[in-house]
C-alpha cells in the first residue's frame, strides 16, 4: 500500500499587474440528511412530488403547531461527525435565525449557531496518488431547509412550493484551508463520497441534496502563512460568498473568476465589499446578490419550542461501532486483499455502488482479473452507452461467473468478450451460454497440435522464416487461433508452436 503524504498548503498563485496573489477558500456545504421524514415533522422528504404535496401543519407554521425533533436525523448527524473524525458534542441547542423569505412560513429558520451537534473534524483530500491534503472541518450543525420560490410559471406572479420546507440539512463548515479551485472541487468530491458511504446524504447535487456556499478571498503571497501561525484573519482579504453551487466544474470556474475580480479591485486601490454573490456560468462572472449578513443581523436566540439536546456517550459509541467501512479504508483493503494497483482501487472505491459490485464479482475469484474486467469492459461499456451502474444489463453475479470461466481455462479472453456481449444484449448465465453454443476453449493438446501441424504444412516458407527469426512465431499462433475460431488455448498453442520451430 502506498503511504499517503500529507502536504503543506500549496496555493494557486494568481499573477496580478502589480504582484502575485494567493487565494483562500472556505466552504459551507449543505447536505440533506438522508431520512424519509423532515427534521421537525413527519412529512415526507421524497423528491419530485407535486408542489406542496409534502407539507405538514408544522411545516406550514400553522398557529399552535410545535416542532418535534426527528431522532433519526440526530443519529445521521452524529454518524457524519464520526465519519469525519470530528468531536461529537453531547450537549447542543437549537436557535432561531430570523429572516423573511416568502418560502419560509415561520419567518425564521431553526438552526444551531452557538452549540452545534458536531465540533472540529477533518477531510483528507486526495490530490494525486499518494498525496493528500488535510482540510479542517470547523463544525457541523443541523438546521431546517426553506421552501422554493418559482418565478418562471407566470410573467406576473411568483409561486411558492413548500415541499422542501423543514427538510433536515447538515451544514458542514470548513476552515479556510482550501488553497485553489481544483482543491475545492476535490474537497467537495471527497466529502460527498464519505457521506454516501455513510448513508447520511445521497449527494445528488442535481436534485439539490448537496450544495455549497464558497467563501473566496485573496491576499498577497505569504500572508496565508502568517494567518496559519495563529488563525489571525486580519492577514487575509475580505471574503465574498458565492451562493448555492451544485457543480464541481462551476465551483472551479467561479473561484477562478471571483479571485481575479478581487485582485483587480485591490490593485486599483479599491476595497472588496463583504457580500453574497451568484455565479453566472453563461457570462463567466459573479454578480452581487446582497450584502453579507453577520450573526447579529439574524437576531439569533435559543428556540423556545425545543429543549437543549443532550445525548449520552454510550449512544455515540453504539453509532461508532456500527459505522461502515469508509472510502480510504476500503481502498487500502482492496490493494492488500485483491493485489490491485492503487489506481484501480481508487476507481473501484470512488462510488459505494461500484465497490459493492466489484466485491461480488471478485468473491472467491482472481481479484486483479476481476478489477480489469469491471473497470475496462463493464465501466467502459456503461460510459459509452451512458448507463448508470445500477441499471447495468450485466449483473455482478453474471460477470463473476464469466471471470470464473476465464480462470478455469474454459474460455479464452477473446471468447470471454464474445460471451460478455451476449450477456449484455441477451442476459443469461455465462457457463450455460458457453456450453449451449459450443464456445468452450479447446484444451486437448492433441487437437491443438494437429491444428498447428496443419498450419505449418500449408506455410513452409513462413516456417523457415520463423526458424531464422523467432519473433515471427506469433504469426502461427494467430493462424491457429483463427482456424479454431478462437477456441484453442493460446498458451498451449504458443508452447507447441515454439517446440515445432525449435525455439526455446
Amino acid at each position: 500500500m502506498t503511504e499517503l503524504t500529507y502536504t503543506s498548503p500549496k496555493p494557486k498563485i494568481f499573477a496580478g499587474a502589480k504582484g502575485d496573489w494567493e487565494v483562500v477558500i472556505g466552504m459551507e456545504v449543505h447536505a440533506q440528511v438522508q431520512s424519509s421524514s423532515k427534521l421537525f415533522s413527519g412529512a415526507s422528504t421524497e423528491f419530485g412530488a407535486e408542489p406542496n404535496a409534502h407539507v405538514s401543519l408544522v411545516d406550514a407554521a400553522m398557529p399552535g403547531m410545535l416542532p418535534v425533533l426527528n431522532e433519526f436525523c440526530v443519529s445521521q448527524a452524529v454518524r457524519t461527525g464520526l465519519g469525519l473524525n470530528a468531536q461529537i458534542n453531547l450537549y447542543s441547542r437549537f436557535d432561531r435565525k430570523n429572516y423573511f423569505y416568502p418560502d419560509l412560513p415561520q419567518g425564521y429558520q431553526i438552526s444551531q449557531l452557538y452549540h452545534p451537534i458536531v465540533g472540529e473534524g477533518e477531510v483528507l483530500v486526495d490530490m494525486e496518488p499518494g498525496i493528500a491534503r488535510k482540510v479542517r472541518v470547523e463544525r457541523i450543525h443541523l438546521e431546517q431547509d426553506a421552501g422554493k420560490s418559482v418565478h418562471d410559471m407566470d410573467p406576473n406572479l411568483s409561486f411558492v412550493d413548500l415541499n422542501r420546507t423543514g427538510v433536515a440539512l447538515m451544514e458542514i463548515v470548513s476552515k479556510p484551508d482550501i488553497r485553489g479551485p481544483e482543491e475545492a472541487a476535490e474537497y467537495l468530491r471527497k466529502l460527498r463520497q464519505i457521506l454516501r458511504y455513510l448513508g447520511t446524504c445521497d449527494g445528488n447535487m442535481q436534485e439539490g441534496s448537496m450544495r455549497a456556499d464558497v467563501n473566496v478571498s485573496v491576499c498577497p503571497v505569504g500572508n496565508y502563512a502568517k494567518f496559519a501561525e495563529n488563525d489571525d484573519f486580519s492577514c487575509l482579504g475580505t471574503r465574498c460568498e458565492i451562493k448555492n453551487m451544485n457543480s464541481m466544474r462551476f465551483i472551479q470556474q467561479a473561484i477562478d473568476v471571483e479571485a481575479k475580480r478581487q485582485i483587480k479591485i485591490h490593485e486599483a486601490g479599491g476595497t472588496v465589499d463583504q457580500e453574497t454573490r451568484l455565479y453566472d456560468p453563461v457570462k463567466g462572472e459573479t454578480r452581487s446578490m446582497r450584502s453579507k449578513e453577520e450573526a447579529h443581523d439574524y437576531r439569533y436566540f435559543p428556540c423556545p419550542d425545543l429543549l437543549p439536546l443532550t445525548i449520552e456517550q454510550g449512544y455515540v459509541d453504539n453509532l461508532k461501532s456500527d459505522l461502515p467501512e469508509l472510502p480510504d479504508q476500503k481502498r487500502e483493503r482492496f490493494v492488500i486483499e485483491y493485489g490491485m494497483t492503487e489506481y484501480d482501487a481508487r476507481v473501484l472505491t470512488a462510488e459505494i455502488d461500484a465497490a459493492n459490485y466489484y466485491e461480488i464479482v471478485a468473491k472467491g475469484r482472481d481479484g486483479k482479473l476481476a478489477a480489469n474486467w469491471v473497470i475496462n469492459e463493464l465501466f467502459g461499456r456503461l460510459n459509452k452507452e451512458d448507463i448508470d451502474l445500477t441499471a447495468s444489463p450485466v449483473s455482478a453475479e453474471q460477470l463473476g461467473g464469466l471471470i470464473e470461466l476465464i480462470t478455469k481455462g474454459d474460455i479464452s479472453g477473446k471468447i470471454a468478450k464474445d460471451v460478455f456481449e451476449i450477456l449484455w444484449n441477451e442476459g443469461g448465465d455465462a457457463a450455460e451460454i458457453v456450453e449451449s453454443r459450443g464456445m468452450k476453449q479447446v484444451t486437448d493438446l492433441g487437437a491443438i497440435e494437429a491444428s498447428v501441424d496443419e498450419v505449418m504444412a500449408a506455410n513452409p516458407a513462413q516456417v523457415e522464416k520463423a526458424k531464422a527469426n523467432p519473433k515471427l512465431a506469433g504469426w502461427f499462433v494467430g493462424q491457429v487461433m483463427k482456424a479454431t475460431g478462437g477456441k484453442a488455448n493460446p498458451g498451449a498453442v504458443g508452447k507447441i508452436v515454439n517446440e515445432k520451430l525449435g525455439i526455446k
